[in-house]
This record gives C-alpha cells, sequence and structure tokens, in this order.
C-alpha cells in the first residue's frame, strides 16, 4: 500500500501515482505604518493541498474501474482521511479535481495508457481537532469502563 483516501487503497493494482506533490498557503496580513514598511501579522495556516499524478496502463496496473472509484469518491462531496503506507496521518482532504488522458487505444477503444492527476484539498484545522483531547476520550472510556463493569456485577449479584 502506497497511500490510502478513505476505503481506496493506492496501490500498483489501483492508481499508482509517481508524483507527490504538496503545497501549503500560510496566512500574513499587512498592516500599514506612516513612514515605515508594513508590519505583517501571521494569521495562521491556510489552504494545503496534495496532487497525486501518474501513469496508468490497464494491463500492468489500474485502469477505467480506479478511475471510475475515485471519480464516486468526488462526487460523493465528503471528506476523507488520507492515511501513507508508513502509517502517517495526513488529515482529512477532500478531491478538488480528478483529471485524466488516455491514449494509445486498443481496435474496440479501450486505453492502453491513462495519464491522470488528482488534486486533494485538507479540510480539518488540524490533527488535534480531528481527533480531540486524548486525555478527555481516556477518561471517558475508563467511565464507561467502570460503569458496565459495577452493572456486571450487578447482574451476577457480586459487590
Amino acid at each position: 500500500m502506497m497511500l490510502a483516501l478513505g476505503l481506496f487503497v493506492f496501490m500498483r493494482q489501483t492508481l499508482p501515482y509517481q508524483n507527490w506533490q504538496r503545497s501549503a498557503d500560510y496566512r500574513w496580513s499587512p498592516n500599514s505604518r506612516v513612514g515605515k514598511r508594513a508590519a505583517f501579522q501571521y494569521l495562521g495556516p491556510d489552504e494545503e493541498r496534495i496532487t497525486l499524478s501518474g501513469i496508468l496502463y490497464p494491463e500492468i496496473t489500474g485502469g477505467r474501474l480506479s478511475m471510475l472509484a475515485v471519480n464516486m469518491m468526488a462526487d460523493e462531496g465528503r471528506a476523507w482521511p488520507l492515511i501513507g503506507g508508513d502509517g502517517t496521518i495526513y488529515g482529512m482532504y477532500v478531491i478538488k479535481n480528478v483529471s485524466d488522458t488516455k491514449t494509445v487505444f486498443f481496435a474496440d477503444g479501450t486505453p492502453r495508457k491513462i495519464e491522470f492527476t488528482l488534486s486533494l484539498t485538507r479540510v480539518d484545522e488540524s490533527l488535534a481537532s480531528l481527533y480531540g483531547d486524548i486525555q478527555k476520550q481516556a477518561e471517558v472510556l475508563i467511565d464507561k469502563a467502570g460503569s458496565a463493569a459495577a452493572s456486571l456485577a450487578g447482574m451476577v449479584g457480586v459487590g
């Protein structure tokens, strides 16, 4: 596995991308000052984009069905978790653009070569907001486990 976007797994049999491009913007606001250059204030991160591109040879790699699956995901208009093959969690991404170019055709019009580009944009605020406060989650789990244990003890007459 190279990468997973939601339940879609990028690998040699599906969409093996050959290029990964990441672009992140940051917001800076100028504040005009008399007789001096503007002072800049950092306002935080802005758009973060990942572009995946590659060439498919349907006889060897993924093809029409893989492209159809990605297009269907884009049509849903949902954010999907993006997770690298090494376990890196990149965040929640939407599919902003899918493009493909088909060339070198068989006699029936089926392409032998498909060049594709997939543009993703990050939509979560941060990984911390995505997963929330881990300490709070642990406290809730401990409380639930304690309640379940007390309930079970009451059912079997212990305690």
